[in-house]
């Protein structure tokens, strides 16, 4: 793994006091700690046919999707009392490619528990998820949001102030394609492009669909993965409640979510629930921020239909 990483491109970002280097592979960036759990997952990972898979790029709505995903899965196993989505933070109960590729083995010989999320852009998943038919669901969101998002999340991890670490600067990264798991408008292609291939296999969801009609786009993502709402179910509530338990509003409030951390060391709980806000962009953006990140959208995206505005 050192010989790799001592081949690959490097940057280090001057915005984060050079605290943050990223490195270049397969055409996206990534942390050293990231990259090698990818690199690792490429070449040991194997995809069962049941896996589905909760594909994102960092904070567009990962924490949200993977909270839904885990309670549709699980609901009659649990309820809304007693999901371990009330006492463990999320990322616990959906484990991640690039960090948790022991518990997906575990998961694949000892249970039928199906879920695995990852930050990998589609060209760099383990082959045997590209050739494999399991389910990916793949989230996005508005760009200018993401942006933000990202920007006090990693200034936040880092415990640095905004007159340390300049917005301006962490946006000039962004529209040069530098971030982790970027260029943003690359992850977003990736994952399109497969999805106009293979519709049965992709499923898109937009976080701001998500926002506006919770409940379509629940029942939308139950019925996608295999395991869709009975008409008895919805007369019950079921579908509300799984909404109601994931929202926002619940899962910031709770005790795992406002203190501790998923391992010494880790990032704080708390960071994964800012604010879930859309627009909250335009409490930072320029108009010539706004006029650039447009532009350079909508030349990136072009043809695709998919709108981030």
């Amino acid at each position: 793994m050192e010989e790799i990483l001592k081949i690959l491109p490097q940057h280090t970002c001057s915005w984060l006091k050079d605290k943050v280097t990223l490195y270049k592979y397969q055409d996206f960036w990534a942390v050293k700690q990231l990259l090698e759990g990818g690199i690792l997952a490429q070449q040991t990972f194997r995809a069962a046919p049941s896996d589905i898979f909760l594909c994102s790029f960092p904070k567009t709505g990962t924490t949200w999707v993977k909270s839904l995903a885990f309670a549709i899965v699980t609901r009659e196993k649990y309820d809304e009392s007693t999901n371990p989505l009330l006492t463990s933070l999320v990322h616990e109960c959906v484990p991640f490619l690039e960090r948790d590729i022991e518990k997906i083995d575990d998961n694949h010989k000892n249970s039928n528990f199906p879920l695995v999320a990852t930050h990998l852009p589609y060209a760099s998943l383990p082959e045997s998820v590209l050739a494999s038919n399991c389910k990916i669901v793949y989230i996005y969101r508005n760009t200018k949001d993401v942006i933000v998002s990202l920007y006090h999340f990693l200034r936040e991890a880092l415990k640095l102030s905004m007159e340390d670490a300049p917005f301006e600067d962490a946006f000039d990264e962004f529209c040069q394609g530098i971030c982790s798991s970027g260029p943003y408008w690359d992850h977003i292609l990736g994952y399109w492009k497969a999805s106009l291939e293979r519709p049965e296999r992709i499923l898109f969801l937009k976080y701001e669909d998500l926002k506006r009609d919770p409940a379509s786009n629940a029942k939308r993502l139950a019925e996608f993965i295999g395991y869709p709402f009975s008409l008895d179910e919805e007369k019950a509530g079921v579908v509300d409640n799984i909404i109601n338990m994931c929202s926002f509003e619940n899962l910031s409030n709770l005790e795992v979510n406002k203190t501790g951390t998923r391992k010494p060391g880790a990032i704080e709980n708390r960071l994964y629930f800012r604010k879930a806000k859309d627009g909250d962009w335009k409490n930072y953006f320029t108009d010539e921020m706004k006029e650039k990140i447009d532009k350079l959208m909508d030349e990136k995206l072009s043809g695709t239909g998919l709108v981030l505005k």
